[in-house]
C-alpha cells in the first residue's frame, strides 16, 4: 500500500465511525469491557471493520480505545493489555488486507493525573508507551489518539507513542461553548500538539458537527492541511430506554463538505455514527476537493500575558511574618454546630487581644456537620482582626466548585489557605454521603498555584492572580512514612509555601521528619494539642486519624487524678514539646480542647517575652 502520510499529502481520507455504538446495536452490554470483545467476540467485530471498509473508509480503527492499563484494570484486566491490543489489531489488519489503512485507536487512562491527580507524567507516558507498542508490534499504519479531554495528558500520549515512529493523529472534545471541557481554547491544544509533532490534529466526540465546525472554523490557517474532525452525530436521546442520536447521515454530509472549505484532511464519526454515515462523508468527500481558497483569519487567541504574582511576604501578615523571620502563633478554632457566629467572633477578639494574630480554622473536621469553614473565615474577617487560616478540603467540591470558590473568597479578602483532602464520610456523622474528591490535596495545591500564577485549570487567563498564602498538611508520625514523605515533596513541589503538622506529642518524631524534608524544606508550624484529661488522650490516640499519642504521655495522664491535675497536665507536655522544637519550626498552631482558649493561651505563654506574639493590649478593640 502507499504509505499513509503519502496519500493523506494527495487527498482527503475518510476516517471509519463508532465502535461502541455498533457493538451495542449488536447486543453488547454498557458495563462488558469492549476492548475484551476481541478476544471473546471476534467474529462481531470483525463485522463492523468489515461493514466500515465497504461503506468506504480509507481508515478504520482497531477496538482499543479503553485497552490501557488502568481501564483494563477497572474489569481486573489489566494484565492484558499486551494480547488485547495485539487481538484487536490483528483482527483490523484481516480486514483491511491492503486496501486500508488500520489506525490503533487509543483513548484517555480513565484516571486524574498530575497536576490534579496521583499519576506523574513518567507513569502516563510508561502507560500509553505499553498499549502503543503493542499494537505497533500487531501491524497498525498509525495511532489515533481520541476523545481526549486533558491537553496535558494528550500531550504526553503524543510523546509515548511518537517513540513508536508512526504518524499520529491526536484528537480532543470541543465542548458547546467552543472551548475544551476544562475552557482552554482549541487554538491552544492545536498549536501544542503540532509542536509535539502530530501528523493530523483536531476534534472528535463532544457534542456534533456544528459545535466541531465553528471550532474549526476559528482555527484559520491554523492546523490546515492537518485537520481531523470525527464528531458525534449529535446529542443522544433516550426513547423507552433505548439511545437515539439524532443527526442523520444527510446531515453529516453536509457538514463534510464545510468541513473540506475549512481544509479538512480527514474525516470520520465518533459516538452514534454508523456505516451509513461514513457511506455519506465519503460521497462528499469524491465529489468535491479540499478548497484551494484560504479561510477567513483566525481569531486572535488570548494568550494570557503574564500578570505580576503577589510576592510571599507581601500576601498576609501571616506570611510576612515568617517572611520577616518571626514566629507567628495560631489558635485552631473549629466551626459551631449552628448557624449563630456570636461565641466564634467574641472568643477570636479575646485571641486578638492576647496578642495572636491568627486563627486556624478546620472544614468540616472528622467529615462533621458544621458551619461552613469559609463562611466563619469571612465573618471573623468582617468584624474582628484577626486573620484566618482556611483549611479547604477536596471531599464536598469539584473542580469548578474549588475554583469558583477560591475566586470568591479571594476576592472577600481570604489570604491563607491550608490545602487538605478531608476526612471521608465515613468516620463521621453521614457515612452514607457521598464524597467528591475529584482531587487530593496535591491537586489542589496545584490549583492554588495556577490562580496564584493567574490561571485557572484549563489555562486559561483570569486576570488579576489571586494571592493565595499556600499551606499543605504534614503527619511525621505517619504509619507509611516514606509515603508521606514522598507526598510531602510532591506538595512541595506542587507550589506549597507553608506546611501545618498534625498534633505532635512525640517531639523527636517532628525532629526526625524534619531531618527527612530538608532537601525540600518549607516553613513548617507544629501542631501542638494540650490534652485535657485521660480520656482525652485515649480518644486521640484511638479515634483521631493522624495522631500518635506515646505510651509515655499516655501513662502521666493517667497519673493525675482530678480534673485540674489533668488540665495541668496536659499544658506541661504540650509546653515541653513546644520547647523541645522551637529552634526547628517556623511557628506554632495550637488547639484549645472543647473551645478552652485559655488553656492555648496558657501553653503558648512558655513562649515568653512575646516570641510569636504582639505585645497584649487589654481593653483593645479584637
Amino acid at each position: 500500500m502507499q504509505p499513509f502520510l503519502e496519500a493523506l499529502a494527495e487527498r482527503v481520507l475518510v476516517f471509519d465511525g463508532a465502535m461502541g455504538t455498533m457493538l451495542f446495536a449488536k447486543g453488547t452490554f454498557l458495563n462488558q469491557c469492549f476492548d475484551e470483545l476481541n478476544v471473546s467476540a471476534p467474529a462481531t467485530v470483525r463485522t463492523i471493520h468489515d461493514d466500515y471498509i465497504r461503506a468506504g473508509a480509507d481508515v478504520i480503527e482497531t477496538n482499543t480505545f479503553g485497552a490501557n492499563r488502568m481501564k483494563l484494570g477497572k474489569f481486573g484486566l489489566a494484565d492484558r493489555v499486551v494480547d488485547l491490543n495485539r487481538a484487536g489489531a490483528a483482527l483490523a489488519r484481516q480486514a483491511a488486507g491492503d486496501r486500508v489503512w488500520v489506525a490503533g485507536s487509543m483513548g484517555p487512562l480513565g484516571v486524574p493525573i498530575e497536576p490534579l491527580g496521583k499519576l506523574a507524567y513518567e507513569e502516563v507516558e510508561g502507560l500509553f508507551a505499553e498499549q502503543a507498542e503493542a499494537l505497533a508490534e500487531a501491524g497498525v499504519d498509525l495511532f489515533s489518539l481520541e476523545t481526549f479531554i486533558s491537553q496535558s495528558e494528550l500531550q504526553h500520549a503524543l510523546r509515548a507513542v511518537k517513540r513508536c515512529g508512526l504518524p499520529v493523529a491526536a484528537q480532543f472534545v470541543v465542548a458547546e461553548d467552543g472551548r475544551t471541557p476544562r475552557g482552554t481554547d482549541p487554538a491552544e491544544v492545536i498549536r501544542l500538539l503540532l509542536d509535539e509533532g502530530a501528523n493530523l490534529v483536531g476534534f472528535n466526540c463532544g457534542v456534533g458537527p456544528r459545535v466541531d465546525f465553528e471550532a474549526a472554523e476559528r482555527l484559520g490557517e491554523l492546523g490546515r492541511g492537518k485537520l481531523i474532525v470525527q464528531p458525534n452525530a449529535g446529542r443522544p436521546s433516550i426513547v423507552e430506554g433505548r439511545v437515539f442520536y439524532l443527526s442523520s447521515p444527510e446531515y453529516f454530509a453536509t457538514y463534510a463538505l464545510r468541513f473540506l472549505e475549512l481544509g479538512a484532511r480527514a474525516l470520520g464519526g465518533c459516538c452514534g455514527t454508523t456505516p451509513e454515515h461514513i457511506k455519506r462523508i465519503k460521497g462528499a468527500v469524491r465529489s468535491r476537493r479540499p478548497a484551494d481558497t484560504p479561510p477567513p483569519p483566525a481569531i486572535t487567541v488570548d494568550d494570557a500575558p503574564t500578570v505580576p504574582v503577589v510576592a510571599m511576604g507581601q500576601k498576609s501578615r501571616l506570611s510576612s511574618s515568617i517572611d520577616r523571620g518571626g514566629f507567628p502563633v495560631s489558635i485552631e478554632m473549629a466551626p459551631p454546630r449552628g448557624c449563630d457566629p456570636e461565641k466564634m467572633i467574641e472568643a477570636a477578639r479575646a485571641i486578638h487581644r492576647a496578642g495572636i494574630d491568627h486563627v486556624n480554622i478546620p472544614d468540616g473536621p472528622r467529615a462533621s456537620a458544621r458551619m461552613g469553614s469559609a463562611m466563619l473565615a469571612l465573618v471573623l474577617i468582617q468584624h474582628t482582626n484577626i486573620e484566618p487560616i482556611l483549611h479547604y478540603c477536596c471531599r464536598d467540591r469539584n473542580i469548578l466548585g474549588m475554583q469558583s470558590d477560591l475566586m470568591g473568597l479571594y476576592a472577600a479578602g481570604l489570604k491563607n489557605l491550608l490545602c487538605v483532602t478531608g476526612d471521608p464520610p465515613r468516620i463521621g456523622d453521614y457515612p452514607d454521603a457521598t464524597p467528591v474528591y475529584d482531587v487530593d490535596s496535591i491537586g489542589l495545591t496545584n490549583i492554588v498555584r495556577g490562580l496564584n500564577q493567574g490561571r485557572d485549570v484549563g489555562r486559561n487567563a483570569i486576570g488579576k492572580p489571586t494571592g493565595y498564602f499556600l499551606g499543605v498538611g504534614a503527619n511525621p508520625e505517619a504509619l507509611d512514612l516514606e509515603r508521606e514523605i514522598r507526598r510531602f515533596e510532591w506538595k512541595v513541589d506542587a507550589g506549597a509555601e507553608f506546611a501545618i503538622t498534625q498534633p505532635v506529642f512525640n517531639p523527636d518524631a517532628l525532629l526526625r521528619f524534619l531531618d527527612r524534608i530538608e532537601p525540600v524544606r518549607i516553613p513548617v508550624l507544629a501542631g501542638i494539642w494540650p490534652l485535657a484529661s485521660y480520656r482525652n488522650a485515649e480518644f486521640m490516640r484511638n479515634e483521631v486519624p493522624g495522631c500518635v499519642v506515646p505510651d509515655e504521655v499516655m501513662e502521666r495522664m493517667r497519673r493525675a487524678t482530678t480534673r485540674e491535675e489533668a488540665r495541668a497536665e496536659g499544658i506541661r507536655i504540650a509546653q515541653e514539646s513546644l520547647v523541645r522544637v522551637i529552634d526547628r519550626i517556623q511557628g506554632v498552631q495550637v488547639s484549645a480542647p472543647f473551645g478552652n482558649y485559655q488553656t492555648a493561651f496558657e501553653v503558648v505563654s512558655v513562649l515568653g517575652n512575646g516570641l510569636g506574639m504582639r505585645r497584649k493590649t487589654p481593653g483593645a478593640p479584637g
